[in-house]
């Protein structure tokens, strides 16, 4: 008896054993393909249709069909893909670089129709995908889809990718764009989550004015909340860095400081169920305003390797993931109804996005009194294009509707995941593909080459943003002209996006960065930004 239990617990742990060593042998394998995307990706920096998420999905792809025949058409991937893999550990590090890289006068310069697009713009896009799914899904035989699985499918498609914008655009090339598709991108993604956890807290299926009214007042508790607690996170981080003053002693401290406080940004907002990020994104903004020169050089690198190693690992995965044979094997009865499908949500994430960019570029460019202030329409198709590519976060927002532990056994379940991988599969690569080449030929770069511009010393007349004008700080970015102190109600009106700067400048220089920390307001150390 005794040998037989002694036995069977010697079983458990050889099989516990293989269970382990066989996960350590696919995270190395898994290492080592994110090594090939980052030499790979940078062999084909220069190509004009490439770029390294395309790279990394591409290399996905490729490894994902060997697996599938090495395992007998069993699994296509390494590691099992999870929301909650991506939502708190992969999202969280490129978003805040993103908002600490930010160029923050030309983000702020453009707030207003930042906001317009990210927010509003967003709540049209994913009424006109809502609505046509509506229309057409059930002439397709989808018929187990009620009201509130339509408003989720047009949120979860209304997410813009972008982590892939980031690396289409170029912010010293295309300041304009870059400022307006990136920070577009971020309050899309967040306007996004933020509709769509209310969509799942809420009955839609019988809507009136009192739920229409709740849902808006929660969507907008959420969305300023959610900045607010980013805001105070960094004001927090600046002020401890800036007191203590890390670099004096210790790098590593600053860095581990950092990293932890805007990570403790996210996840409070996710522990409140706010949206987690316009926090870490917010948290990322204030701190590079204020602690951006209380760090070393070697503390703001740290932030964008993080960042970068986070997207190579997300694309390569849903490349993987794409090809998971769990997941088609339920829909091989009705390949057409699933081609169909992908191809209505294509049509409708085209027209939803063109229903929205060149109606507000109208309304954004009626605040603009100067021609060369206006937001043209080649640049308006571009702001269209680059946004059209759908990515990890709508991945992530399908899982957690349609599925259960990554499959599901589900027909139309199923029909709507391997829909949504189609549509992320061809609007990266063949809207990602395109893009550069469609900037070329929109907005070619001056006679001169393309040298200049890498450098950051001139940027392409009609990129350039009028209140952009001006040198250069020890940031890389603009110094901008004095505004004159508006002195009549209509003086105020004519210029807002000026008088509010005049003021938040005048209260900063003479309030914040006295007290958190600032360009005039740390002492100099070997190693750290010159001011």
């Amino acid at each position: 008896m005794a040998a037989a239990s002694w036995s069977g617990a010697l079983s458990k742990m050889q099989m516990l054993y293989m269970s382990d060593h066989a996960s350590v042998v696919s995270l190395n394998l898994f290492v080592a393909l994110l090594c090939g995307c980052i030499v790979i990706g940078h062999l084909l920096e220069e190509n004009r249709w490439m770029n390294e998420s395309i790279t990394s999905l591409l290399i996905g792809l490729c490894t994902g069909v060997i697996i599938l025949l090495t395992t007998g058409l069993k699994s296509s991937h390494l590691l099992v893909f999870s929301e909650d893999l991506f939502f708190i550990y992969l999202l969280p590090p490129i978003i805040f670089n993103a908002g600490f890289q930010v160029k923050k006068k030309q983000f702020f310069r453009n707030f207003s129709t930042i906001m317009l697009f990210g927010a509003i713009g967003t709540l049209i896009s994913c009424t006109v995908i809502s609505l046509g799914v509506i229309q057409f899904f059930k002439k397709t035989g989808l018929a187990s889809l009620d009201m509130g699985d339509y408003i989720a499918i047009g949120a979860i498609f209304a997410a813009t990718d972008s982590v892939c914008t980031l690396q289409v655009l170029n912010q010293d090339e295309t300041p304009l764009l870059y400022s307006l598709v990136f920070g577009e991108g971020v309050v899309n993604d967040a306007t996004s989550v933020v509709l769509f956890n209310a969509i799942q807290s809420f009955d839609l299926n019988n809507i009136n004015h009192q739920i229409a009214l709740q849902f808006s007042r929660n969507f907008l508790h959420l969305f300023f909340t959610s900045t607010m607690l980013g805001v105070l996170t960094g004001l927090l981080c600046a002020y401890i860095i800036k007191k203590l003053y890390f670099a004096r002693h210790s790098t590593d401290r600053e860095v581990a400081l950092m990293i932890l406080m805007s990570y403790l940004s996210y996840t409070m907002a996710e522990m409140f169920y706010l949206s987690g990020i316009l926090t870490v994104f917010f948290c990322g903004i204030v701190m590079s305003h204020y602690a951006w020169h209380n760090v070393t050089e070697s503390s703001r690198a740290c932030f964008a390797t993080l960042s970068f190693i986070a997207e190579t690992f997300i694309f390569l995965y849903v490349g993987m993931d794409a090809l998971d044979i769990e997941k088609w094997r339920f829909v091989s009865d009705s390949p057409g109804t699933s081609i169909a499908v992908s191809s209505i949500l294509l049509a409708l994430v085209l027209v939803g996005r063109a229903a929205f960019v060149f109606p507000l570029s109208f309304l954004a460019n009626l605040g603009r009194k100067a021609p060369k202030e206006t937001i043209s329409f080649r640049q308006q198709v571009i702001i269209w294009w680059a946004g059209l590519m759908r990515g990890a976060v709508s991945m992530a927002l399908a899982y957690n509707k349609f599925t259960s532990a990554g499959h599901t056994h589900l027909q139309d379940n199923a029909i709507m995941i391997t829909s949504t991988i189609t549509v992320v599969l061809f609007s990266t690569m063949v809207f990602g593909l395109m893009t550069k080449p469609l900037i070329r030929l929109l907005l070619p770069l001056p006679k001169h080459g393309s040298g200049a511009m890498l450098s950051g010393s001139s940027t392409p007349k009609l990129l350039s943003h009028p209140l952009l004008s001006g040198e250069r700080d020890s940031d890389g970015e603009l110094v901008l002209p004095d505004f004159p102190r508006p002195n009549s109600l209509t003086a105020l009106l004519r210029t807002p996006t000026s008088t509010v700067h005049y003021y938040w400048r005048n209260f900063d220089n003479a309030f914040m960065r006295p007290v958190f920390g600032g360009r005039g307001f740390v002492p100099f150390v070997p190693g750290s930004p010159r001011v």
